[in-house]
């Protein structure tokens, strides 16, 4: 009873968070209401209101189940079990799924239109999203440089490079609705660059 009672939990709580994320990114953040993501995954507001606490709370949801899923191929045991090449790349590739998919697309969006009048709503999206992964890709390279994989000073600094390199304009073009999120050979392509910079540079003879 108690399993078939989370499970049911869980997909209605997905229901939500979907129907959130699509009125979201038709209407705006603003001029999306609670009755209009009611209208769309029925339910009711004390429902929503215990479950995420109000609309930004919904928003936050959103960008936590985002970044749970990139963060999701960084865990100690991968960090343990495969060198830094292997787990950059597992991890890029991941990343990069998920900066292009519609939801994230959708979700900086609204950061970047909303970011003058819900302040709060956007640093909390930075802090759920590009920062927390940030500094999880940060934890990785600590525990990389201590296998004497890497020299780093910084590895937070160096973690928000990668991840901007797995960004790069590509994700740009995508956000602005300049071409489509790439296909799984051109993200495979662009993730080991991305790698064979990152770990060897671009001078003659470095990493060899």
């Amino acid at each position: 009873m108690a399993a078939a009672k989370t499970a049911r939990h869980k997909e209605r709580r997905g229901a939500l968070l979907r129907a959130a994320a699509e009125a979201f990114f038709e209407q705006g953040y603003a001029a999306t209401s609670i009755d209009a993501i009611i209208g769309r995954a029925g339910g009711s507001k004390r429902n929503i209101y215990s479950e995420f606490g109000n609309k930004e709370g919904l928003f936050s949801a959103i960008v936590t189940e985002s970044a749970d899923k990139a963060l999701s191929t960084l865990e100690i045991e991968d960090i343990e079990s495969h060198d830094l090449q292997a787990t950059l790349t597992a991890f890029g590739r991941h990343l990069m799924d998920v900066y292009m998919s519609s939801t994230v697309i959708g979700i900086y969006r609204i950061a970047v239109t909303e970011a003058n009048r819900f302040p709060d709503l956007v640093k909390s999206f930075y802090e759920q999203g590009p920062g927390r992964t940030t500094v999880r890709l940060a934890e990785v390279l600590e525990v990389a440089r201590e296998r004497g994989e890497i020299q780093a000073d910084d590895c937070l600094r160096v973690a928000g490079h990668f991840v901007g390199m797995i960004r790069d304009n590509l994700h740009l073009q995508v956000v602005l609705g300049l071409r489509p999120a790439p296909s799984d050979e051109e993200a495979q392509e662009a993730v080991a660059s991305v790698v064979e910079i990152f770990l060897n540079g671009v001078r003659p003879g470095r990493g060899k």
